[in-house]
Order: C-alpha cells, then structure tokens, then sequence
C-alpha cells in the first residue's frame, strides 16, 4: 500500500546515520558502512551488518565507510546508502520526502552540495541542509531565538564543531577535523609504538569505549586486548590499564580543548557572560570519553555538562526543524537548488 509523502529528518554522521520521521521520531540508527562485492558491484550488507565485516572480509568484498572527517569521501556509495536508509525507514510512498540533513559547521559550498546531490538522487523530493550545532542545540531544548549566548560542542566520529549561538544563528564557530575516529587513530598508534600489538578499528572503538579516558579516573580500569604482535607475528593478549589509555588519547583530547578555548577568546563579552553563567553543552557520542567534559572544564573555567541524551540529540534537533519545514525563510535552514 502507498501513503503519502513523510519528511525526514537525517543526521549523516561519519560513524553512524539516524533517520527522524515526523510524527514517529528517530525510526532508525545504523553505522555508517557498506560492504560490497568488488566484482559484480552489487551491495552486499548496509549499517550494522557491514560494520560486523569491518576488517574480516575476503579479497572480493569491500566493506567501506564513504564518510569521512564528516564529508563524503565516496559520493555514489554514500547516495546507495541513504536510499537504502530512506526506503527502510519510510517504505513506499507516493510522493517522494522533503529531507533536512546536517552538516558540520566548517564544510565548504562544494561539500554542501555533494551531500545535497546525494539526497535528491537517494530519493529526495528536495533536500535542505542545517548545521550541526545548530541542530544540536533545538535537540537539546536551547531556545536559539532569544538574544541568550549559548555554547553547543558536537563531538560525532569526523568532526569537533564548536559554536557560540545567539538569536537562531552561529555567532562564532570552530570545526575541527578531531574527534571520535581520531581517538581510535591514537589508540592503534599508542598499541602499535608502546607495546608493539597490532589491532583494527573495532577493538580500538571498544577499548576507547570501556577504559578509554580523557582524565585520570579515581580508580584504574584494564581490559584484555587481544591483537597481533609484530615481533613475533603470533596473536598475542595483553592487560590495559585506563591510565594507557589517558596516555593514548592526550593528543587529540588536547586538541579539542585547545579549539573549545579559541572560540571562546572570539566570543563577544556579553556572549561570553552568558556562558559563563550557564556553562558549554556538549553532544554526540564522542562527548561520551571518560573525563573529557572535566578536562574542558578544567581547561577553561567555564563548565561544561553532557546533555541527556548525546548520541541522539543531533536527529532530536533536525526531527524538529521539520515542523517548521514550510517556513524555510529563517537563516537556519539553507535551502538546496530547486530541481
């Protein structure tokens, strides 16, 4: 049976892809991956059965994240991939969805537009983007309107995007290219130099996931963690205390802070009051790192708290933008070229 048109809401993330319907809510959350056979071209598993082939694969499947540092990297994977989510989430419909997508704050016109091209071929009836912070602050239930400085740090799997809102607008911002994705670089590194065990993408997910930490906890935590030891090329298990893991992660953590203190030396001194007074937020699942909101804190005074609910609250904000979807006149919602 056929209804009629739904519009969506859609948080592309590097890691993972969450579809809002109107009315429903979030219906759907999968990482962003796609395996495919390399030699017929044919889709072979989408989200998270894909992401179970991360690093098993054999010579003639490809399992592919075509996202990366919070833009396309692979435009005709990531197009088969959201209309494979469009049609999972909305099933058929008569009229094709009007969809609001994200995008960090410091992508360019060109990246813009390949993630608009992308949706209108997906399935797409017209596509409008709105900036992740922005997003992120409705989620979390800011009033954006009034003339109140509030401050949103979005920590998704690509990118960092820092941002100073005030009267429904960005007033300062920072996009930096560190953030979940980068913490697992770090630990694959910090393994391979410090204790010469080899590991993929999903253990270092899951060691920054249960000891990871971005501050030194009050008591230590360790973790078995099995890989590859390149000296003697056998696997090999090793024990991994949280305080490895602080050591792992001090670069890019640093990073992140040193960036949430730069927008904060931009911003105006009456916006600057007001986030003093009711502290940063902080949303996405990289936020979720063991003492990073502490360590911001500590590292510029002001505090910073993790909203309710991080991973979800990006989709909660463009889930919202769609009840004011015919009234796209407001500086929020940049409107796609008409087809």
């Amino acid at each position: 049976m056929f209804f009629l048109r739904s519009d969506i809401g859609i948080d592309l993330g590097t890691a993972s892809v969450l579809v809002y319907i109107k009315g429903k809510g979030i219906v759907l959350q999968e990482p962003s991956v796609v395996a495919k056979d390399k030699n017929t071209d044919k889709l072979l598993a989408v989200g998270e059965e894909a992401r179970q082939m991360l690093g098993k694969t054999p010579g003639n499947i490809v399992a592919i994240r075509p996202l990366r540092d919070g833009v396309i990297s692979d435009y005709e994977i990531t197009e088969r991939m959201l209309r494979h989510f469009i049609n999972k989430s909305i099933g058929r419909k008569l009229l094709r969805p009007r969809i609001v997508v994200c995008v960090p704050s410091g992508v360019t016109e060109v990246e813009k537009r390949a993630v608009q091209d992308a949706s209108n071929q997906a399935g797409a009836v017209k596509t409008y983007l709105i900036e992740e912070p922005i997003a992120a602050a409705i989620g979390a239930g800011l009033d954006i309107t009034q003339p109140d400085g509030h401050m949103v740090i979005d920590m998704g799997g690509g990118t960092t995007d820092i941002a100073v809102i005030s009267l429904g607008g960005i007033v300062v911002s920072k996009s930096i290219k560190v953030a979940g994705d980068k913490f697992d670089e770090a630990i694959i590194r910090y393994m391979r130099k410090k204790h010469s065990l080899l590991i993929g993408e999903r253990t270092a997910e899951r060691m920054k996931i249960n000891i990871g930490t971005a501050y030194k906890r009050s008591k230590e935590i360790f973790m078995d963690v099995r890989g590859r030891n390149l000296i003697t090329g056998l696997p090999t298990t090793l024990k991994i205390g949280s305080s490895n893991m602080e050591e792992a992660l001090k670069e890019p953590v640093m990073a992140i802070a040193d960036a949430v203190h730069t927008v904060l030396e931009r911003t105006p001194p009456e916006l600057a009051a007001d986030i003093s007074e009711k502290g940063m937020i902080m949303t996405g699942g990289g936020s979720l790192l063991y003492g990073l909101d502490k360590l911001i804190t500590e590292r510029t005074g002001t505090v910073a708290r993790i909203v309710e609910d991080p991973i979800s609250c990006v989709a909660k904000g463009t889930g919202k933008c769609l009840e004011h979807i015919d009234i796209l006149e407001s500086s929020i919602i940049t409107d796609s070229y008409k087809r």
